[in-house]
């Protein structure tokens, strides 16, 4: 890993520790069904890293995985069940839950998911009905 800005996350209890180097693909809001029941939360904060840029430098055999679809595989610490990330083999990412890296200076540029929303947000940011054509949604964004 390089000498650039440096990152440290853990789950809830800290068996699980990570380092982030550089900076993430995006960072947002994603309001699905999946991440809101999965974060027990009406919104899910995530930032979107490329795997080279993450390191498990802690309890990587304490590191559960389950997987509704074939899109998410979303990552929990064994000892305390506190959610990690979501490797999305499909897009070739990682989403770090924002939570996760407490130091990390967060700065949302963006809502998915948004026509599936609990708890309307008004934030001037752009809110995508699905996702961004990029990522194989339909690049619409609906109101805010």
């Amino acid at each position: 890993m390089s000498s650039q800005n440096r990152y440290k996350g853990r789950c809830f209890c800290g068996a699980v520790e990570l380092t982030l180097v550089g900076q993430p693909i995006a960072m947002g809001y994603c309001h699905c069904e999946s991440c809101r029941h999965w974060s027990a939360s009406p919104i899910n904060a995530f930032t979107l890293w490329n795997p080279d840029a993450i390191q498990i430098t802690r309890g990587l055999d304490n590191i559960g995985t389950y997987n509704k679809t074939h899109q998410s595989f979303r990552k929990w610490c064994k000892t305390c069940g506190g959610h990690i990330f979501s490797e999305h083999p499909e897009w070739k990412f990682i989403d770090i839950f924002a939570a996760t890296i407490p130091d990390f200076p967060f700065q949302p540029g963006i809502h998915v998911h948004y026509q599936e929303s609990v708890l309307r947000i008004k934030d001037g940011l752009p809110k995508m009905r699905d996702f961004p054509k990029e990522m194989g949604g339909s690049g619409i964004t609906v109101a805010e």
